[in-house]
């Protein structure tokens, strides 16, 4: 009878050895080039918001419970001016209410950017008229007015917010809070309203001005007309040199 032999039993043994060490090596290879790569992705993550936070370095101008920081300018027949739950309102008046930033240190004069929220509470014209500074130019933005739906700057070229190219007429509903976007630069000034820009005018070779109404907002204030207005969120930061330079005129 022919006798088998114990060689090829030995031989499988050992390639299942060495099937087994190779497969090993190559999950434990695996998993530790995904972990260096989490590792690395983790740390690109953390530069990033790092970066971004750097960049956002947004300062509060309203602190939700009293009027410190602001002063309330006489128009003649304003409304009352007061706070409640969070809220600055402005009480509707006979034409203009409204409030004019006393604390200027926190207020820069160019390349910045604003936030609010706003909210016609009763009425039918404009809930947020915000001034603020060009340069050495005030200019207005204008937000549910003559009539309650004209969206504009006031003013280009001595042209107010319903006769220029930043006119616009956006659909505003009672009870409901809008967030306004704007940001001033050497170059342009632009507008978002709830994300989407409404303006976005250049300022090369422009003249921008104020109506004389608002001539107590300056050099940043809020007025309501003839219409009572809720406002949260006012904030302000500077831009940094990179963020003006995206908005310059392309060569």
């Amino acid at each position: 009878m022919h006798k088998t032999s114990a060689t090829p039993v030995s031989q499988r043994f050992y390639t299942n050895c060495w099937s087994c060490l190779l497969l090993f090596s190559l999950v434990l290879f695996s998993t530790t080039d995904s972990s260096a790569a989490e590792k690395k992705t983790d740390a690109g993550s953390s530069k990033s918001a790092a970066k971004k936070e750097k960049t956002e370095e947004w300062v509060s101008l309203f602190n939700g419970k009293n009027l410190d920081g602001w002063k309330v300018p006489e128009f003649g027949g304003e409304g009352e001016v007061h706070v409640k739950d969070g809220n600055l309102m402005l009480d509707m008046g006979v034409d203009l209410t409204g409030v004019t930033l006393t604390d200027l240190k926190k207020m820069p004069s160019n390349n910045y950017e604003v936030e609010l929220e706003a909210m016609r509470v009763d009425g039918t014209d404009f809930f947020c008229g915000l001034t603020f500074p060009v340069k050495k130019d005030p200019c207005s933005f204008i937000l549910g007015g003559w009539g309650g739906s004209l969206c504009g700057l006031s003013s280009i070229d001595g042209d107010d917010a319903s006769q220029n190219s930043t006119t616009t007429f956006q659909t505003l509903k009672k009870q409901k809070w809008y967030k306004i976007r704007l940001q001033v630069t050497d170059h342009k000034i632009q507008v978002w309203l709830n994300g989407k820009q409404i303006v976005d005018q250049n300022l090369k070779d422009r003249k921008i001005s104020i109506r004389h109404e608002v001539e107590l907002s300056r050099p940043f204030g809020i007025t309501s007309f003839a219409t009572t207005a809720a406002l949260k969120n006012i904030r302000v930061r500077k831009l940094t040199p990179e963020e003006v330079a995206k908005t310059a005129p392309k060569k």
